[in-house]
Order: C-alpha cells, then structure tokens, then sequence
C-alpha cells in the first residue's frame, strides 16, 4: 500500500516537473485571423479588440505588440475628444500588420477602423459638440490614410484640416 502512495506521488511529480506542454505555437494563419477580426471597421471588431487589450496574457502566445504612443505627435483629446481608445487600436494594427509583413494590403482598412472608432466616441455628444469632433475625426482620419507610413507634424494636420473644411463649405455662387 505505501510503495503504491510513494508510486502515484513520485509519477505525479515527474509529470509537473518533467512533462510540462511546449507553449502553443500560434500559425501566422491563426494570428492573421485574429488580427483580421480585430481590424474591422465595426462595433463588433472594436468591442473584441478592446475585450483583448484588457486581457493581454490571455493572447501571450500571439506575441502581439501591444504599445502604443496614443495618437503620436498629435493631441490624443484634441478640444477634449477622447481620441486615446481608437489611437491604440489603429497602432496595434499597424505595428501588428508591419511585424508580418503584411501592412500595406491592410492599411487602408486599419485607417477605416480608426475613422469608425473615432466617429464612435463622437456618437456620444449632442449635435453642436459631435459635429466638432467628427470634424477632428475625419482630420484625423486623412492625415493618417495621407501620412500614416510617416511622422506627421502638426503643421500637416492642419494643412489637411483646412483643405477638409473647404471642402465641407458650400460651393459660392
């Protein structure tokens, strides 16, 4: 009786200690279709995305990049528009997309989550305050679709900026 408890105690050791699993090796298939689905200009892709940005760990073994610098050289709340969210998840495309080497078949679609995203946290202002944001979503919006392979300073922000109000106006008569 005791050699059999010594037998089933030193088995289960051996395997804790010495039979542990390899970590699951990711295809670049699965993380392909994980950052697909992460990339998509809805509601859906965007909650999913933020579910895996709280639970990080929980994506370990995607070895995904998830740093950011918000919305680099340009205010992350521009006028007080929390800007924050969707600048992390447009950077987590790009860098992502950059490390497999599959950015530029991806970047427009990246940029039109960005824009969604945006317009999303515009949603949650009246009229006069969500009008102003979408204004500074879609110059958001273009500068990173013109510039967003390179560093954007804000002189360029507000070139594209005024070039899109002018283009909003009605034409005179």
């Amino acid at each position: 009786m005791v050699k059999r408890a010594l037998a089933a105690v030193a088995l289960s050791l051996v395997t804790l200690l010495g039979l542990t699993l390899p970590a699951y090796a990711v295809t670049l298939e699965q993380k392909l279709a994980a950052l697909s689905g992460f990339s998509q200009p809805t509601a859906s892709s965007a909650v999913s995305w933020r579910s895996a940005w709280q639970n990080q760990a929980g994506w370990a073994d995607y070895a995904f990049d998830w740093s950011t610098d918000l919305c680099s050289s340009s205010p992350d709340q521009p006028l007080g528009f929390d800007f924050r969210m969707p600048c992390r998840r447009h950077d987590f495309g790009y860098r992502n997309y950059k490390a497999v080497s599959q950015f530029p078949a991806n970047k427009a679609r990246i940029d039109d989550s960005f824009y969604f995203d945006m317009k999303q946290v515009c949603a949650g202002y009246s009229s006069i305050p969500r009008n102003t944001c979408n204004g500074l979503a879609w110059t958001y919006y273009q500068a990173v679709r013109e510039f967003g392979t390179l560093n954007v300073t804000e002189a360029q922000i507000e070139r594209i900026r005024q070039a899109a109000e002018q283009a909003a106006q009605p034409a005179e008569m």
